[in-house]
């Protein structure tokens, strides 16, 4: 089982099902992007590392236009090989990631990356998505082609400006050195497994979340 489960006692477990959820509380309209990527293919891909690729991947499942959400790893030294467990001890310089294949003629790059400062990721913690800490579960976006690029740089900017945040937005644009797929025990977490603690605490909420700011590009059934 994973090392998430087996750090948590059972009277643990009981208390985070019990709590409030308290991402839900966290989400932010965030704003309309002025400047986004101008699509380059039929099907377009975007990586973004936002704490645990549970939550992540589970929320871009269920965005109208995804055709695909990968849990895996991207940040770290081109070449290298890593696993969870590697990962998970802070010291590779991979972070969680998610890779989105997506139809920009039903989603744009510009559009994700709202949703994803909306209901996924909390900007302006350094190496911290709630619970997780390390700089494993940093924020951060990894852009694939010199319009992606743009579009984020230009998108934190216009964040940083929004106010939106009482403190300074530390998500940062990284060059993209590869993406690493997780084991397949990792993949569509979220969706196989509806009642785990950590999915009822931390990632439904965000999902809830999804699906009330952003009910037009909601769908129920989440891509494969």
């Amino acid at each position: 089982m994973e090392r998430r489960s087996k750090a948590l006692t059972s009277l643990f477990l009981a208390a985070l099902v019990a709590a409030p959820p308290l991402h839900a509380a966290s989400a932010v309209q965030a704003p309309v992007p002025t400047i986004d990527a101008a699509p380059t293919r039929t099907l377009e891909t975007a990586i973004f590392a936002g704490g645990c690729y549970w939550g992540v991947e589970g929320v871009f499942s269920h965005v109208k236009g995804v055709h695909l959400a990968v849990s895996g790893f991207a940040g770290g030294l081109k070449g290298r090989r890593v696993d969870y467990e590697t990962v998970s001890g802070g010291e590779t310089g991979f972070a969680e990631s998610v890779r989105v294949t997506y139809d920009p003629a039903q989603v744009s790059y510009g559009t994700l990356l709202r949703i994803f400062f909306s209901v996924i990721v909390d900007p302006t913690t350094l190496n911290y998505q709630r619970p997780d800490s390390g700089t494993q579960y940093r924020s951060a976006l990894f852009p694939l082609n010199p319009e992606q690029d743009r579009a984020a740089r230009a998108y934190l900017a216009q964040l940083g400006k929004a106010g939106l945040w009482r403190d300074p937005i530390v998500t940062r644009v990284e060059p993209f050195t590869g993406f690493q797929d997780a084991a397949r025990d990792h993949q569509d977490f979220a969706h196989r497994n509806p009642l785990h603690p950590y999915i009822l605490r931390w990632d439904k909420p965000k999902i809830a979340a999804l699906k009330a700011m952003f009910p037009t590009l909601y769908r129920e059934n989440p891509s494969a």
